[in-house]
């Protein structure tokens, strides 16, 4: 396989056929194996970024020095481009440029896109990467999905289960993924009786299930629960509960005994508490304070940018959070 790769999706792709595309792309970093991963979001177009410098702005600046940089100690590293159906002409220009010129030993560039790449740089593409092309998800091509993913999971879907599954999710492979996970906890079978009772509205997942796969720092994990909980509720929501999570973590880092944490958060003990106290020690004092910023930033820009802007902000505070609270550094 080519270190180049552009993972394209239908233009109106949807939470399914984004997951899908995502998958691709991280399939591509694991078969090159590659764990340094760079990810740039590119924003909207006419997403209000103002700040930009020679034409590209600031998110999309980055990019430029990633597809320059290698590793210290010659190993490949990955940069990974969101949305660049969204780049602009002027940006398309540079990157193609530096695209032409990049180390294929050094660096694995994976560009993920719902529709066509802008000239010159999608030209470029098509005719130097990999290409991956993700088809619409439609009822069918998603229950042969769902028989090959229950599958992985040891779950077998009886009478009616995968009819039921598709009713109430429809083509959302993610949400789907994350019910089969909830599924196989209980059951080595399931018939479709038993999913139209467990799921008459949505998944049965709790906010503490996302927070859970920051605080190991399982990029992956904690996007696709990102994904499911935005489907269904505000993000302001999830970060009222980051709020008082990281609230509990400063806590932690500066009491002296367990005793002292719970009573300074109040005074009542539980696992949720225990949770925190044992991750206290893989949490830097500096990313605390990154963190802290980091969530005041993302909740002014949830009240003051467009909504279309709120999914890709949650997006990279998620990862930048998987990476201090420390499960990637374990």
């Amino acid at each position: 396989m080519k270190s180049i790769v552009l993972v394209s999706g239908p233009h109106d792709a949807g939470p399914g056929e984004r997951e899908v595309m995502l998958a691709r792309a991280t399939a591509v970093f694991d078969q090159f194996e590659v764990d340094d991963v760079t990810r740039i979001d590119v924003p909207g177009r006419g997403s209000g970024d103002e700040q930009s410098d020679a034409g590209m702005r600031l998110p999309v600046q980055t990019l430029i020095p990633a597809l320059q940089s290698g590793s210290l100690f010659g190993d490949r590293v990955g940069v990974l481009v969101v949305d660049a159906q969204g780049l602009l002409k002027g940006e398309a220009e540079v990157i193609a440029e530096v695209l032409s010129t990049v180390d294929e030993s050094a660096v694995v560039a994976v560009f993920v896109a719902s529709g066509s790449v802008t000239a010159p740089l999608g030209k470029m593409l098509k005719a130097m990467a990999e290409l991956i092309g993700i088809k619409r998800l439609t009822e069918r091509s998603t229950q042969d999905w769902l028989t090959s993913a229950a599958r992985e999971r040891h779950l077998r879907l009886g009478d009616g289960a995968v009819d039921a599954l598709v009713k109430v999710f429809g083509t959302d492979v993610g949400s789907l993924g994350r019910a089969l996970d909830q599924l196989a906890v209980d059951h080595d079978v399931v018939t479709g009786a038993e999913v139209a009772d467990r799921f008459k509205n949505r998944p049965d997942e709790p906010v503490w299930m996302y927070g859970d796969a920051v605080s190991r720092g399982n990029v992956g994990d904690a996007l696709r629960r990102l994904g499911d909980f935005l489907h269904h509720e505000h993000p302001l929501v999830l970060l009222a509960y980051l709020n008082n999570d990281l609230r509990r973590r400063a806590l932690a880092a500066a009491a002296p005994d367990y005793e002292t944490f719970v009573t300074r958060d109040g005074g009542r003990a539980g696992y949720g508490l225990e949770k925190v106290w044992k991750a206290r020690n893989h949490t830097k004092g500096e990313d605390l304070r990154r963190a802290v910023d980091a969530l005041a930033r993302a909740d002014l820009a949830l009240k003051s940018q467009p909504e279309a802007m709120h999914r890709v902000m949650m997006e990279r505070l998620t990862v930048a959070l998987c990476r201090w609270y420390g499960g990637a550094r374990r």
